[in-house]
């Protein structure tokens, strides 16, 4: 079959239903319960009660916010996944508790609006973003390769450093109730170690809002370009990277046994994680799988390997699918979807039957590739309910359990429930139920990271 020109979408391209949730209540805090001691305070949410949740949500002051968390916050008349009359959750040191709220404990008042656990972009690449920067135009490419010297282009021409572009992007997805995300950053001669290093700027200075992983991504190839293993391996000796990447060891590297071996190599000598890139939609792609499994299964890997976009797994057999997917389960090997188009997701219902994790993510944001992209994962979400047809409640509410479980189990992150122990990162927004704000996407009114407002009507804090 011809395969169409390349776009940004053809380049890259060529749930199981959430889980019931046992809120993390305290008994109501009444007006004879409002903290009273030396040093606690109850925000109040001015002319709107409880009663209408269009009313504004008050919150801790922005320089308490940003300088430290609380230690007992109580989220007062609040909605977890729009189910059931509004509740109070308390918060302690992070995460949730059904213990009494302690004195002092700060009050925030929800306004009857939905809880929601904060999403999880297990995919994007916030080094190659121009988010907040001035419009490029855009010339055609005919592969990767020419698109990695558009990327390597755009770098030298930017007038904004990658750390910089990246906070920028990142504290975006913040403010659209991102708790966390995975970042491909390239790794190139071209760039050295500088989009690692912006990034980890990035996390650092958003570390009290977003949890962020970073993945030295080689876009211009591991073998085929001549001294990108070593940047690799001064990334992962110098801590700079959590997890060590690949790209297509066979189209477009040309070297399978050996791009494995040395990210494989890499992640077993120290200590680190790996997520490859494969776009291979052929028997191609299915070779690089199984050779992935075998090695995951003889370096003793087992749960610490991803693979990204896996555009071959749509066009399997059942039996075969089937017996892949049990082989990832059978070393949990996560994979992560972009929902690129119907024809390229990932068939999540057979995955999800055989316990492989499965996350969502955004891909590029406004780079050289695209000028599409804006880091919302729950318009992520909206997308994947859009390309599969979604129509039915319990198939909108699995869209959005990959953009929040699903990523959060890709990351080795601990879901969001609402139970007792969970953390706290969550968002607070107007609506009626998960199906209508997937389909509506209404603004994140609040978003909480580890039980402190971080991010409130879109804005930072």
């Amino acid at each position: 079959m011809a395969v169409p020109p390349l776009s940004r979408r053809r380049a890259l391209v060529g749930a199981a239903a959430l889980a019931g949730a046992g809120a993390a209540l305290s008994a109501p805090v009444g007006a004879a319960d409002t903290p009273s001691t030396p040093g606690g305070r109850t925000d109040q949410a001015g002319a709107a009660g409880p009663a209408d949740p269009a009313g504004p949500v008050a919150t801790a002051t922005d320089g308490e916010a940003r300088h430290k968390p609380a230690k007992a916050v109580v989220f007062r008349n609040v909605r977890p996944l729009g189910a059931g009359a509004p509740v109070d959750l308390t918060v302690v040191d992070g995460r949730f508790t059904d213990r009494p709220a302690p004195a002092g404990a700060q009050v925030v008042d929800g306004g009857g609006r939905i809880a929601l656990p904060g999403l999880v972009d297990a995919h994007i690449h916030p080094d190659k973003t121009t988010w907040g920067g001035d419009w490029i135009s855009r010339r055609p490419a005919s592969g990767i390769a020419e698109y990695g010297e558009q990327d390597a282009e755009l770098f030298r021409s930017q007038p904004r450093s990658v750390g910089e572009r990246a906070y920028g992007l990142l504290a975006h997805a913040v403010t659209r109730g991102t708790r966390a995300v995975r970042a491909h950053v390239d790794v190139a001669p071209a760039y050295g170690l500088k989009g690692l290093e912006g990034v980890a700027e990035a996390r650092e200075r958003l570390a009290h809002a977003l949890d962020v992983q970073i993945v030295g991504f080689p876009q211009h190839g591991v073998v085929r370009t001549p001294g990108t293993s070593k940047l690799l391996e001064d990334a992962a000796r110098s801590g700079l990277l959590d997890q060590v990447g690949g790209i297509d060891p066979i189209s477009f590297d040309h070297a399978l046994v050996e791009q494995l071996d040395l990210v494989f190599g890499l992640a077993d000598r120290y200590g680190v994680g790996v997520d490859i890139h494969l776009h291979d939609r052929d028997e191609k792609g299915v070779r690089v799988l199984r050779a992935i499994i075998e090695r995951t299964k003889a370096l003793s890997l087992r749960g610490k390997v991803t693979v990204s976009h896996v555009f071959c797994l749509p066009f399997l057999g059942r039996g075969e699918l089937e017996t892949i997917a049990a082989d990832l389960a059978g070393q949990d090997i996560a994979l992560t979807t972009v929902a690129p188009s119907a024809a390229l997701l990932l068939p999540l219902a057979t995955l999800h039957e055989h316990g492989v994790r499965v996350g969502l993510g955004s891909d590029g944001v406004r780079d050289s590739w695209s000028p599409f992209g804006n880091a919302d994962m729950l318009h992520r979400t909206h997308i994947l309910g859009w390309i599969t047809g979604a129509r039915l409640d319990e198939e909108l509410v699995r869209c959005h359990t990959v953009g929040t479980h699903g990523g959060a189990d890709v990351l080795g992150l601990d879901r969001v429930e609402f139970r007792p122990g969970d953390p706290a990162d969550f968002v607070l927004l107007r609506g009626e139920c998960v199906p209508q704000v997937v389909v509506d996407m209404p603004q994140r009114d609040v978003v909480v990271h580890g039980g402190r407002v971080v991010a409130r009507d879109g804005a930072l804090l």
